[in-house]
């Protein structure tokens, strides 16, 4: 029966997150004047579904959406087992299964959504992946397989969109083998054009999935065993079968509008002239910008409404809708602006976002694309056709720029569209987000909202300023869903609060409460080796963009760890996965390492063959290094296999780590050489190479004063005089050069070594994220004195801890290109093509100074580059092919030359 109340009667059906979100938010406008009554036929308290991965490998999660205290408040009533089978409209009533009636004045649907079934042979032997009882049913169902066949289950799951590899992904991490199986073209098809498909199914075999496209499955076989059914394998339409032990299926969501289509029957049945609801025609019901249904005092919320002819499943317009309902209620206006599909995969090592109109169908929509399927990095922008106005854009590989462009979505950029594709080392402007601009799309919450309450003018009356992240969120609940916009919220609230003289907290993230020196003190401390241990002790959630490549470089500098090994290659940087640079046009680099810049003939004639064998431009750097660029991603283990049996070393021109050590010829040939420059520089490259730091390290000896070598210039620099060595600490060229300053001088070599031995890892242990050694140097308490007292008068009493950590690295040095040529699961990673071993052949090139050099990378869709000379022409080649994902430069110069 219903309650007796003489406030009105708010009654909600369905308890997920839109009913929460709406109970919660009329909740706080008008306590006083009403009841609210929630019928969910769960037993849990509201829960988070877009964590519900979290579930399947921790099933003690607590999921529990927001403060359980709601439940308990006077005016609220929540009605746990209680499912609703029947609305009498004209009576205003709900029935439910176990013979209850309740009542209403108001009647909220948010009954959400179904998982999607297979109207297939053997469905009934699948899995979903929806509640949390169907991911706690998947956990155990995998455990049991893994104890009865005594080896990992093979567990494929059907459906390549957001939810169906948060499924594969939870599987692999219980021990399973996963397998997916998606019948479109390419991964995520409603989110991802097929450029960022292609990318996106290179960086998901990455992660170890078996991926299967194009073909739809007809069958899920099983045979008798024991008295009962198990799964064999998927029957696909092209008669091939794939092995599975285990099905899941997740290939979306169907509203649950039963209640609906009931109601409306039984009026037909009974030839009532009542109202009825307004049908979608794939389902759900009908609402207009109110989110009001047909009939008078029915409002839908969330999954189960049907806007502008779609059901979104998505929290950010459920959220909206539930706040819109509940303004409506209590005495506003307010009116459902339509659906923000932006979206942000949440699985370890894949980065993927997609937001605004990705699909650029918006008339005279440009794009602006950088593609490289190879290396799983795709990055579009849709401008306007002034190519002013931000309207989507879609990031797979490398989605940082996401995060400052969602709230920029629909106004102007401050700066032209390409400079904000990361991938091609573009450097947005720095712009200031408009006050009304929308943070965190989940919860609308905006910039200006954010500022108040960093500045103590915001969310409650006469309180301090919120100047934490988790403080922020509570406040503003921005950045307490699907947490894409954290990053962004931290970086906001910090600039807020140096406007406004407060100091700003040191925490790497937010998932890291330490700084990076406190993050590899503690690490340290308690001898851990893998990213998962470094999380589970000292971090919350998966990690961020941020804190990921920290926690690598931090493992790498104190246990010399392969960067594909214990966890880290879906932390990495980029570069770093697969152990090169990559260039402009997609390639990559190849820099072998030559100690000192000395060289033999014979090297020389390696390189040399290397270099023409594979058609690799070469060229000597600024470093004393020979650099060799176009090498295709299948092509780096070839080439690095004749380089390694000729006797040479990866230089690590990717890692943050010794590019190289500089030197003159020194006393051995230089008349005014006091010292051997170049057998010195030599022992220092083999001592401190593959030295992960927080930035790229350079070295440089010089024989004399006349400094050949430019040591000055460099993060170490060692200059020979009469009296010995003079070490120079602090050096740094590029865009912000410092002049190195002498720490010590008249060093032995053994005192030399020891010194630069402590100074290095004082700097590794101390310094900031990206920190070069000129800058951390410069923040020192107590700058060059400071670092003095340290490495000589060992001041902190850490001198012979600090050897020993150097001595460690040096004993477990391993060249990396050495232990990927001898690992086959590494060896993995360097294929073009997700689904084929041959070559990308699409790659444009020009002729220069007789060698082959890329052609010029710029938008793609855009009738002319921005900027481009005259003398630019499109590709026909790559015009045809723009669409793809294996396009890189769309444009080249019309008086260049062939293409390789």
């Amino acid at each position: 029966m219903g309650t007796t109340h003489t406030a009105r009667n708010i009654l909600v059906i369905g308890g997920g997150p839109a009913a929460h979100r709406f109970t919660e938010a009329l909740a706080s406008r008008a306590p006083q004047d009403l009841h609210i009554t929630v019928l969910t036929e769960e037993t849990h308290l509201p829960y988070d579904r877009v964590a519900l991965s979290q579930a399947l490998t921790n099933p003690g999660v607590d999921l529990t959406l927001g403060d359980p205290k709601l439940w308990e408040a006077e005016h609220v009533t929540l009605e746990t087992k209680a499912k609703a089978v029947a609305i009498d409209s004209t009576q205003r009533t709900v029935a439910t299964a176990d013979g209850r009636s309740f009542a209403y004045d108001e009647l909220v649907l948010a009954t959400g959504s179904n998982a999607a079934t297979l109207p297939i042979a053997g469905n009934e032997h699948t899995f979903v992946y929806r509640t949390l009882e169907d991911v706690w049913s998947i956990a155990e169902k995998v455990k049991e397989l893994s104890t009865t066949l005594g080896r990992a289950p093979v567990v494929a799951t059907i459906g390549g969109g957001l939810l169906g590899l948060e499924a594969a992904a939870g599987a692999q991490a219980l021990g399973a083998e996963a397998v997916v199986i998606d019948g479109g073209k390419w991964l995520m098809g409603t989110q991802l054009d097929e450029g960022a498909g292609q990318a996106m199914g290179r960086l998901i075999e990455q992660t170890g999935f078996t991926v299967h496209n194009g073909v739809f499955p007809q069958e899920i076989l099983t045979s008798q065993d024991s008295g009962s059914r198990v799964v064999t394998g998927v029957l696909m339409a092209d008669e091939r079968v794939i092995e599975a032990d285990m099905v899941i299926v997740s290939i979306g969501v169907r509203p649950r509008d039963e209640l609906i289509r009931n109601h409306n029957a039984a009026l037909d049945e009974s030839s009532s002239q009542a109202p009825r609801f307004g049908m979608g025609p794939r389902g759900g019901v009908v609402i207009n910008s109110h989110c009001a249904t047909d009939i008078e005092h029915i409002w839908a919320i969330g999954e189960v409404a049907n806007y502008d002819g779609f059901c979104i499943g998505l929290v950010a317009p459920a959220n909206a809708m539930a706040e819109i309902v509940a303004e409506q209620l209590a005495g506003g206006e307010a009116e459902f602006a339509g659906f923000d599909t932006a979206t942000k995969l949440k699985l370890s090592g894949v980065d993927v976002a997609s937001f605004g109109d990705g699909f650029a169908r918006t008339e005279g929509a440009l794009e602006v694309v950088y593609a490289d399927a190879p290396r799983g990095l795709y990055q579009k922008l849709v401008v306007s056709s002034d190519a002013k106005t931000l309207l989507g854009g879609i990031f797979v590989g490398d989605a940082t720029p996401y995060q400052s462009l969602r709230p920029l979505l629909g106004r102007e950029l401050p700066g032209e569209p390409g400079a904000y594709l990361s991938a091609l080392g573009g450097e947005a402007p720095e712009g200031e987000l408009p006050d009304d601009a929308v943070l965190c799309s989940c919860n609308s919450v905006t910039a200006g909202t954010i500022r108040d309450a960093v500045s103590g003018c915001g969310c409650f009356e006469g309180e301090a300023p919120v100047t934490t992240v988790s403080g922020l969120k509570g406040c503003t609940r921005a950045g307490t869903q699907c947490g894409s916009c954290v990053p962004m919220l931290k970086k906001l609230m910090e600039a807020q609060m140096l406007k406004d003289g407060a100091e700003v907290s040191t925490a790497l993230c937010e998932h890291i409460s330490f700084s990076r020196p406190e993050l590899y003190e503690a690490i340290r401390v308690a001898g851990l080796w893998t990213f998962g241990e470094v999380m589970e002790r000292f971090g919350t959630g998966k990690g961020c963009d941020i804190c990921k490549p920290v926690i690598a470089n931090i493992l790498s500098s104190q246990t010399s760890v392969h960067p594909m090994d214990a966890g880290l290659a879906g932390a990495q940087d980029t570069n770093d996965r697969v152990l090169a640079n990559m260039q402009k046009d997609g390639t990559y680099s190849v820099v072998p390492r030559i100690p000192g810049g000395e060289i033999t003939p014979e090297k020389l004639g390696v390189i040399a063959a290397v270099a023409q064998k594979y058609g690799l431009y070469t060229k000597l750097t600024g470093g004393l290094r020979i650099d060799m660029f176009g090498a295709r991603l299948e092509q780096l283990p070839e080439i690095w296999r004749e380089l390694v049996d000729a006797g040479f070393e990866s230089g690590q021109a990717y890692g943050k780590s010794l590019r190289n050590v500089k030197t003159c010829v020194g006393s051995s040939w230089c008349r005014y050489g006091m010292l051997d420059s170049t057998a010195l520089g030599i022992e220092m490259e083999l001592r401190y190479r593959g030295l992960r730091a927080p930035h790229k390290l350079k070295m440089g000896v010089s024989g004399c004063a006349r400094e050949c070598a430019e040591a000055r210039a460099k993060d170490i620099g060692v200059i020979a005089t009469t009296d010995g060595w003079n070490l120079y600490v602090g050096g740094n060229g590029g865009a912000n050069p410092a002049h190195a300053q002498l720490l010590a001088g008249g060093l032995d070599e053994q005192t030399l070594f020891k010194y630069i031995d402590r100074y290095l890892m004082y700097y590794i242990r101390t310094a900031d994220k990206l920190q070069r050694t000129a800058h951390w140097l410069q923040d020192l308490d107590g700058g060059l004195e400071r670092a003095k007292q340290v490495v000589i008068e060992d001041s902190l009493g850490l001198a012979e801890e600090l050897e020993a950590a150097m001595e460690t690295h040096v004993a477990n040095y391993e060249d990396e290109w050495a232990a990927t040529l001898a690992d086959p699961v590494k060896l993995k990673r360097f294929r073009s093509f997700v689904n084929t071993a041959a070559p990308d052949t699409e790659l444009e090139y020009v002729s220069e100074r007789g060698q082959q050099r890329p052609a010029e990378p710029v938008a793609l869709g855009t009738s002319i580059p921005v900027g481009a000379p005259r003398n630019w022409e499109l590709s026909p080649t790559r015009a045809a092919t723009s669409a793809g994902g294996s396009a890189r430069a769309a444009w080249r110069r019309r008086e260049r030359g062939p293409r390789r």
